[in-house]
């Protein structure tokens, strides 16, 4: 079954503000070009209780999707992911027992369930021990059987910017974007 909404290439581009995080999530071409804006969203640093809404451009007038912790404080609650109307379109948590060595984790959707990580061991044990900005970082998720569900990966720059591959058509893009979105202030980058 495919998703409501599948794309199955886009890019995050995040851009650092005082107390903000800014993100515009980019459409790729076939070419791999950048085409239409799918969406922007802004995640304020320090909230008490995290929740990030996109909208569909910069002018922020039209919400379209979002996602907000379940608890506050509670590292392993995990976030819900909402339409427009406030319909659960997915979920995704941390699971900080598995992410002392390397970041993990896990994923639901309508038909799926899975879990992702950190690509190279040694690249996450680097990350826990220095403050490099540029590392780049690549998570893979796949559901219970192995099969992929997507990909995330940051390319080795100042500014983060990622390329969201998601070759599981049951993946709605917009738990895709928000999976995508939650690594990045997860992992307060």
């Amino acid at each position: 079954m495919t998703a409501a909404m599948y794309l199955p290439t886009f890019y995050v581009h995040q851009k650092f503000a005082m107390t903000t995080n800014r993100y515009r999530l980019v459409a790729a071409n076939p070419d791999g070009s950048e085409g239409q804006l799918m969406g922007f969203a802004e995640q304020k640093r320090l909230a008490f209780k995290e929740q990030v809404t996109f909208y569909a451009d910069e002018t922020k007038t039209r919400p379209v999707f979002g996602f907000k912790a379940r608890a506050v404080m509670d590292l392993n609650s995990g976030y819900d992911i909402f339409d427009e109307t406030g319909n659960q379109l997915g979920f995704f948590r941390k699971d900080f027992g598995k992410s002392l060595l390397r970041s993990t984790f896990h994923i639901e959707g309508p038909g799926y369930v899975g879990s992702g990580q950190e690509r190279s061991q040694a690249v996450a044990i680097i990350r826990r021990f220095t403050d490099i900005p540029f590392l780049p970082i690549h998570f893979d998720f796949a559901d219970a059987a192995g099969g992929p569900l997507l990909s995330v990966e940051r390319q080795a720059s100042v500014r983060d910017r990622y390329t969201v591959r998601v070759p599981n058509p049951e993946v709605d893009f917009r738990v895709a974007a928000a999976v995508a979105v939650g690594l990045d202030a997860l992992m307060q980058r």
